[in-house]
C-alpha cells in the first residue's frame, strides 16, 4: 500500500501524526475501446478549440464560466487557497454512531501512525472505544475541503469522508404521497417472511457474478482465439420469466414462507388457490437455473476438450425441453405436472 497523504489529527491539544491510505479498491476488470473492424485502440486527445493543437497535461489549467465570461484559475492560484494547504484533520465533535446517515458516507481511508511513538494514536483510539462515539472531523484532500467521520475498525483508525448536507438529495416522488392500506395480516405475514430469511451478514458469502462471467469469457477467448461464439460460452438466453401479471400480495407472501419452510420443496400443490403469475415465476427460476448450469459448461469444455458439436446438441435438447415445460405450465395442473418431468429426462446425457 502507498500513502496518498500525510498530516496530523488535531485532538484538542493532542497532535497525532498519520499517513492516509485508500481503504477500498475497484475490482472491476478494466476494458478499453477499440475499432471493431481492425481492433485498433481508440484514444482521446486533449485538443484546444482555439488553436486546434493537442495540449499536454502540464499546459492545462482549470476555469469557471459565469454568465458568458470565463475565469481561468492556474495551478498556483488553486494551491494558494488556505484550506488546500492544510494538512490537519481537525476533530470538531464526538457523536453517537447511530446519528450518522449511511447515505452520507463516501470513501474510506486507513490511518497509520506516522511517528516513532504512536502513543497519541492509541490514546485517541482508546478514547473512541471507551466512549462508544465517532469523531466528526474536517480536512482538505485533493483540492476539496471535506467532512469526515473517524472510527475504529480492527484496532485501526478509519477516516470516512462524508458528503456535505447539500450534496444529498431529497426523495421527492408523487408515489410517496399516496395512501396505501396494509392489513395487520399482511404485516404479520411479511414479518414472518423476514424472520425466515434472517441471518448474520457475511460479505464473503457474496460474489460479483458479472465480473466472474466476464473473466470466464475473456479466458475462453484467450484459449480459443478471436472467433469465439459468445452463445457457445454462456448458452442461449432464455425468455423472460413470469407473465407480468400482478398477483395477490398475501398469496405471494404465503408462498414465499412455504418455500422457505420447505413445504414447497416436497412438490405438493399449496392448499390455497394458485396464482398463474407465481407459477410462471417458478418456471422462470428453472429456466434461470438452466442458464447458470449452461454458464458453467465452457470452463469444463475448454479444459476437457469436448467438441462444440456435442455441446450444441446437449444445449439444444435442454432448451427444447425447457420450452416444452414453459408452454405446458399454462395448461391444466395435470399436464403441468407431466411437463415438469420432461426437462429432467431431457437433460440426462444419451
Amino acid at each position: 500500500m502507498r500513502a496518498i497523504w500525510k498530516g496530523a489529527i488535531a485532538f484538542g491539544l493532542v497532535n497525532v501524526p498519520v499517513k492516509v491510505y485508500s481503504a477500498t479498491e475497484d475490482h472491476d476488470i478494466s476494458l478499453h475501446q477499440v475499432h471493431n473492424a481492425d481492433g485498433g485502440r481508440i484514444r482521446y486527445q486533449r485538443r484546444c478549440e482555439v488553436c486546434s493543437q493537442v495540449i499536454d497535461y502540464s499546459d492545462i489549467d482549470k476555469a469557471y464560466e459565469d454568465d458568458g465570461r470565463t475565469v481561468i484559475l492556474s495551478k498556483e492560484e488553486l494551491k494558494s487557497i488556505p484550506a488546500e494547504n492544510s494538512h490537519e484533520i481537525e476533530v470538531v465533535q464526538f457523536v453517537p454512531s447511530e446519528q450518522l446517515e449511511p447515505m452520507m458516507f463516501e470513501k474510506s481511508y486507513y490511518l497509520e501512525p506516522d511517528s516513532t511513538s504512536p502513543k497519541a494514536y492509541v490514546l485517541l483510539r482508546r478514547a473512541l472505544e471507551d466512549t462508544d462515539r465517532v469523531a466528526i472531523v474536517q480536512f482538505a484532500l485533493r483540492e476539496k475541503t471535506r467532512l469526515g467521520a473517524l472510527r475504529i475498525k480492527d484496532d485501526v483508525l478509519v477516516l470516512q469522508s462524508l458528503l456535505w448536507p447539500d450534496e444529498v438529495r431529497e426523495a421527492n416522488f408523487p408515489a410517496l404521497e399516496a395512501s396505501i392500506r396494509i392489513s395487520a395480516q399482511e404485516r404479520d405475514m411479511s414479518a414472518a417472511l423476514v424472520e425466515s430469511m434472517a441471518a448474520d451478514f457475511d460479505p464473503t458469502h457474496f460474489t460479483d457474478d458479472y465480473q466472474t462471467q466476464l473473466r470466464q469469457l475473456i479466458d475462453a477467448k484467450l484459449e480459443k482465439g478471436d472467433s469465439l461464439d459468445t452463445e457457445e460460452t454462456f448458452g442461449a438466453e432464455q425468455g423472460g420469466s413470469g407473465s407480468g401479471e400482478v398477483i395477490d400480495l398475501m398469496e405471494a407472501l404465503k408462498r414465499s414462507l412455504e418455500r422457505k419452510r420447505g413445504t414447497a420443496a416436497s412438490g405438493d400443490e399449496p392448499a390455497s388457490g394458485t396464482a398463474e403469475g407465481a407459477d410462471d415465476a417458478d418456471t422462470g427460476k428453472k429456466a434461470s437455473g438452466t442458464r447458470r448450469a449452461a454458464a458453467k459448461k465452457p470452463a469444463a469444455a475448454a479444459s476437457g476438450g469436448t467438441s462444440s458439436r456435442a455441446r450444441a446438441s446437449t444445449k439444444a435438447s435442454s432448451t427444447g425441453a425447457d420450452k416444452e415445460s414453459t408452454e405446458a405450465g399454462a395448461k391444466t395442473p395435470a399436464k403441468r405436472t407431466a411437463a415438469k418431468a420432461a426437462p429432467s429426462r431431457a437433460r440426462k446425457p444419451a
